[in-house]
């Protein structure tokens, strides 16, 4: 789960940096101005801009993977409880 949002957030931030360079090129012959006074600002929002976007992702992931998980957890303890399509092995291990 935190593979999938690291990959969509990372997916995410680099769109969004292609994009701007290509919006942002009448800037270019302030580049070293602009890298020399504004680089710790620029990596600063983009490191907070990461972490909202991971959680964010991480959010949804968790919402849409992990829908009914505990229904699902229920029904394969009383499964495992009446010994039916379970392993006898599984069923044992319960039981201890």
């Amino acid at each position: 789960m935190i593979a999938n949002a690291l990959f969509a957030t990372t997916a995410c931030l680099l769109a969004i940096g292609l994009f701007l360079m290509g919006e942002c090129q009448f800037l270019i012959p302030y580049r070293q101005l602009l890298w020399e006074q504004y680089a710790t600002p620029i990596a600063v929002f983009a490191g907070v801009m990461f972490v909202n976007l991971f959680a964010a992702f991480y959010l949804i992931c968790r919402k849409v993977f992990l829908k009914d998980t505990g229904e699902k957890l229920a029904h394969l303890e009383k499964q495992l409880r009446t010994g039916g399509t379970i392993s006898e092995e599984l069923s044992r291990r319960l039981r201890e």
